[in-house]
């Protein structure tokens, strides 16, 4: 991996659990158990790689719709994850954030998303962005109406520096694993410049060396933002 262009800002959008499990003939929610063990393993590769924040797309504000089953162990499966996470990363020098709607999430789960963004705020090498409760056009919206609560007038510069990742940039580029060529209405603003890869690998099954790939893929790209 020598000699490569790493993003600074990485997202990922972790498709394919549900399938995985599928495929092997088991519950659904056992994808999601081995999709959530994946993350710590991604996320340390990654920042060893020089990535300096990844944000990682969770649980889109269109995951509700789910059956309550599934949901109801999604959200199971986060509060202990989230807590297992900022406690690693947090030796790792890494904070854990999460980003989204926490006015949808039970009481339990944001008093547990508090905690574990207390205990790594002073981290600061690396940022771990969890989006919860997510959605990008839902977040234009927000950033758009508190600018007009400040009384300050709508401008691109305005709306970033309202976004939920406005701390650490636009993501350079997103990875959607599991075969689907969508953004599924993640990072809808900030990505618009973003490289953009994807994979037929299923979320539990994408390793350190698909991440590779990936990095290589986008460490070949010329990036002009809209020049020549």
């Amino acid at each position: 991996m020598e000699n490569l262009r790493v993003p600074s800002h990485g997202g990922i959008i972790m498709d394919g659990n549900g399938r995985w499990a599928t495929q092997r003939g088991k519950d659904r929610s056992k994808g999601h158990a081995e999709g959530s063990k994946n993350v710590e393993k991604i996320a340390t590769h990654a920042f060893k790689l020089g990535v300096k924040t990844l944000t990682l797309y969770a649980f889109s504000s269109e995951n509700w719709s789910r059956p309550q089953t599934e949901v109801n162990e999604l959200m199971r499966l986060l509060k202990v994850y989230l807590k297992k996470f900022a406690k690693k990363f947090a030796t790792k020098k890494a904070r854990l954030v999460v980003s989204g709607d926490r006015k949808g999430l039970s009481s339990e789960l944001v008093e547990v998303i508090e905690q574990c963004e207390k205990m790594s705020e002073d981290c600061v090498e690396y940022t771990l962005n969890i989006a919860l409760n997510y959605g990008g056009r839902q977040e234009i919206v927000r950033a758009v109406n508190t600018l007009i609560e400040k009384g300050e007038e709508i401008t691109v510069d305005g709306i970033s520096s309202n976004l939920y990742t406005a701390p650490f940039g636009e993501p350079d580029l997103i990875i959607r694993t599991g075969g689907e060529y969508r953004l599924s209405n993640f990072l809808l603003f900030q990505g618009a410049y973003s490289e953009l890869y994807f994979t037929d690998v299923l979320w539990p099954d994408f390793s350190e060396s698909q991440f590779d790939l990936a990095i290589e893929n986008y460490s070949r790209r010329q990036r002009r933002f809209g020049g020549v």
